[in-house]
């Protein structure tokens, strides 16, 4: 085990002394993206909501259900946390150069990383939720979590188990919650409730009689234009 905190000791001071060697705009764009993927994921949440409205109630279920997962996957790591006080390797590491952002106060536990806790539970819901996805919110989580490292305020190692734990939990709750979660998605589709209806979608039975009665007066257009 100190063998394996050793090692991510000298990774944590060979990704902090590559930081510093970066122009200043590049450090730049890693402070701003340890946050502002937070709000990427968040904008996929809501694409994903809306694309999920005229389709079926299973994928309404699990696009609704993303979210939830990830808060669950935070929850887990902010547990885990309170169960570890690890200091922050920015205050910790002899001989390490000062961190991009702020060093976190004490107290604010280093293992582990609730950034990436969270983006390995949102990569995970919204793959599940969102086919063909995987491709850009993994890639996504794993620049998220590295990028923790490199402004010098988390260790490999919490960001590695940040994205296991997050990405863990996140499953098992899409798997566990989807059969009652999607109980609740067909009995709001069918309320009389315009603003509950609105938000779980028409569906796609609804999706198609609202179009059918265009595609039926096209079809007349053609068969009368052919004579």
């Amino acid at each position: 085990m100190d063998t394996l905190l050793d090692l991510s000791d000298r990774l944590y001071l060979d990704v902090a002394d590559f930081a510093h060697s970066t122009p200043h705009w590049f450090q730049w764009l890693a402070e701003v993206w340890t946050e502002a993927g937070l709000l990427l994921f968040g904008v996929l949440f809501l694409a994903g909501w809306w694309r999920s409205r005229d389709g079926s109630s299973r994928a309404m279920t699990v696009a609704l259900l993303a979210p939830l997962a990830t808060a669950f996957g935070y929850v887990a790591s902010e547990a885990f946390k309170s169960l570890v006080d690890e200091e922050r390797p920015c205050r910790a590491v002899a001989g390490a150069p000062v961190s991009l952002v702020a060093c976190p106060p004490h107290g604010d536990w280093s293992f582990p990383s609730n950034h990436s806790a969270i983006a390995g539970a949102a990569a995970i819901a919204l793959a599940l939720s969102w086919r063909g996805i995987v491709w850009l919110t993994v890639p996504m989580a794993l620049l998220m979590a590295f990028s923790r490292v490199f402004v010098g305020v988390h260790y490999p190692h919490d960001v590695t188990v940040g994205l296991l734990v997050g990405a863990l939990v996140a499953f098992l709750v899409m798997r566990a919650a989807e059969r009652p979660v999607r109980s609740v998605v067909e009995t709001a589709r069918s309320s009389r409730n315009p603003a509950v209806a609105w938000c779980a979608g028409r569906g796609q039975a609804a999706h198609a009689a609202t179009h059918a009665p265009a595609h039926s007066e096209q079809r007349s257009r053609a068969r009368h234009g052919a004579y």
